[in-house]
C-alpha cells in the first residue's frame, strides 16, 4: 500500500509539472496581441525518475553531445528514435544514482572538484584556463562541464561504497588464481575488446527474457549482416560504454570473466562471438585485437615519507598549504624530518616519523606518486594536494627490484576484485533501477 501510494504522489507530481508546462504555454498565447499568431515552443517531459523529471530540451542537448561524440570516433550514427532511447536510459540510470547519492549523504567538496579538475588539466598537458577555454570552443559551458565531473566523483565514490567495498576476495581464490598463471607458463593474453549488452531485469518472466534474448539475437543479426559494431552498440545495448560504440580497450585474460575468456580463446581478431548469457543479461564480444601480455619484470620502487595535514571544517585548504609551507622551511633550515611528522603529521606514518617505506607504482594517488616521481633522492617538495588532505613528500632512495610473492598476491587480488567489480555493480544498477519509479513518455513526443 506505501509503494501505491508513493507511486501515486510522484504520478501527480509529473502531472502537476505537464500541467504548469502547459500552463505557461497558454499565458504566453493569451498575451500576445490581437490578430498576431506566434508559436511559442513548449518543453516536454521525456521521462520521470523517482520525483524528477527529464524534459525533452535535456534530452535533445544531451543526443547532441553524443552524435558528436560518435562521430568524432567515426562510428555511424543509429536511427534518431533508437538514439534518443539510449541516451534517455543512460540519463535514467545517471539520475537514478545520484538521487540514491543525495538521499544517502554522499557528497563532494569544492576543493576536491577543483583538485580533480586540476589533474583532469595536468593530464591533457593544458593549464585549468586552457581546458576551460577548449571546452567552451566546443559549444560546452565550463559550468557544466564541472556539473558533469562532479556526478562523475559522486557516482564513483557512491560506486565505491556501495560495490566495491563489499567485494571479498579469499586467499583460496588467489592461490587458484597463481596457480592457473603458473600453469600458463606465467604468460598471459591481452585483449582489446567491444561489447554489448543486453541487460535481463532482476526476477524476470520467462516471456521477459525471451524478450531480451531475442533483442540480443537481432543485434548480433545486424552485425553479421554488415552493420557497424559501434552503431549497433549505440542502438542496442544497454552497458555504459554503449554510445562510445561499445569499446572497452585493452583488458588482461586475468581480469576478464570466465564467460568471455572461454569465448575469446576461440576467437580471431576480427570476429564476433555468439550471444553470450550471464546473470545480468545476453552479451556479444567483437575481437579487436589481441597481444601477448608483456608484464614488467622489474619494478621501480621508492623509500618516500611525508607529513599529512587533513583539511576539514576547522583547516581550510590555504590554511592546511601554509602550515606545510612553514614545516618545509623549517626542515630545509636544519630541522629533523621524522621529529616534525611525529608531532604535526595527521597519518598513521606519523608514529614512523612519516616513512611509508617502499613504494609501488600503483599503490598511492596519481597527484601523490607524480609529486613522488618528480623528486630526486633527498629533495623535498612543495605542498602536494590530494583527496586525503596537503602533503610534504621526501624521497629517501630508489631502487629497481623483482617482483615478490607478496607483490604477485596483492596483482592477483586486484586482478580478481577488478573482474568481480564490473558485474557486481551492473547487478547492483538493475536493482536500483527496479526499486525506482521510472515513467518513458517518448511516444507523447
Amino acid at each position: 500500500m506505501t509503494e501505491t501510494i508513493r507511486r501515486s504522489r510522484l504520478r501527480a507530481i509529473s502531472c502537476c509539472a505537464c500541467a504548469l508546462l502547459l500552463a505557461l504555454g497558454a499565458c504566453a498565447r493569451a498575451a500576445e496581441p490581437a490578430g498576431v499568431r506566434k508559436v511559442i515552443p513548449v518543453d516536454r517531459i521525456v521521462a520521470v525518475v523517482n520525483d524528477e523529471v527529464i524534459t525533452d530540451f535535456d534530452l535533445r542537448d544531451q543526443v547532441k553531445q553524443v552524435s558528436t561524440s560518435l562521430a568524432k570516433q567515426g562510428t555511424p550514427l543509429p536511427p534518431r528514435n533508437v538514439l534518443e532511447r539510449q541516451v534517455l536510459e543512460r540519463m535514467i540510470n545517471t539520475r537514478v544514482q545520484l538521487q540514491f547519492a543525495k538521499e544517502s549523504g554522499v557528497r563532494i567538496e569544492d576543493a576536491q572538484l577543483e583538485r580533480t579538475l586540476t589533474r583532469i588539466a595536468e593530464d591533457n598537458k593544458l593549464t585549468v584556463a586552457q581546458m576551460r577555454d577548449a571546452i567552451e570552443r566546443d559549444g560546452t559551458s565550463f559550468a557544466r562541464f564541472r556539473d558533469e565531473v562532479r556526478d562523475e566523483i559522486i557516482i564513483a565514490r557512491l560506486r565505491e561504497r556501495e560495490v566495491d567495498s563489499r567485494i571479498v576476495i579469499t586467499d583460496a581464490e588467489i592461490d587458484s588464481f597463481l596457480q592457473h598463471a603458473q600453469s600458463q607458463g606465467g604468460k598471459s593474453e591481452e585483449y582489446n575488446l567491444a561489447h554489448i549488452l543486453v541487460r535481463v531485469p532482476e526476477q524476470a518472466s520467462p516471456d521477459r527474457i525471451r524478450d531480451r534474448q531475442a533483442r540480443a539475437e537481432a543485434a548480433l543479426a545486424q552485425i553479421k549482416s554488415g552493420v557497424d559494431f559501434g552503431q549497433v552498440s549505440a542502438s542496442y545495448s544497454d552497458a555504459a560504454e554503449a554510445l562510445q560504440g561499445g569499446v572497452l580497450g585493452w583488458r588482461e585474460d586475468n581480469r576478464l570473466p570466465t564467460l568471455f575468456l572461454d569465448a575469446l580463446k576461440n576467437m580471431r581478431v576480427g570476429e564476433v562471438s555468439g550471444v553470450l548469457r550471464s546473470p545480468n543479461g545476453f552479451h556479444i564480444l567483437k575481437l579487436v585485437d589481441k597481444r601477448g601480455s608483456q608484464g614488467p619484470v622489474m619494478v621501480r620502487t621508492t623509500h618516500v615519507r611525508h607529513i599529512l595535514i587533513k583539511t576539514s571544517e576547522l583547516v581550510s585548504e590555504s590554511e592546511a598549504k601554509n602550515r606545510l609551507l612553514g614545516l618545509r622551511e623549517r626542515i630545509l633550515n636544519g630541522a629533523d624530518f621524522a621529529e616534525l611528522a611525529r608531532l604535526h603529521s595527521q597519518d598513521g606514518s606519523s608514529a614512523r616519523g612519516g616513512d611509508l617505506g617502499w613504494i609501488s607504482p600503483g599503490d598511492t594517488v596519481p597527484a601523490f606518486e607524480r609529486a613522488m616521481d618528480a623528486l630526486k633522492p633527498n629533495e623535498l617538495s612543495q605542498p602536494v594536494g590530494t583527496e586525503f588532505g596537503w602533503h610534504l613528500i621526501q624521497v629517501l632512495e630508489r631502487r629497481d627490484e623483482d617482483r615478490s610473492k607478496e607483490r604477485n598476491r596483492l596483482a592477483a587480488r586486484q586482478a580478481l576484485r577488478e573482474r568481480k567489480s564490473d558485474e557486481a555493480y551492473q547487478e547492483w544498477l538493475r536493482q536500483l533501477r527496479d526499486r525506482a519509479f521510472v515513467q518513458v513518455r517518448l511516444e507523447d513526443k
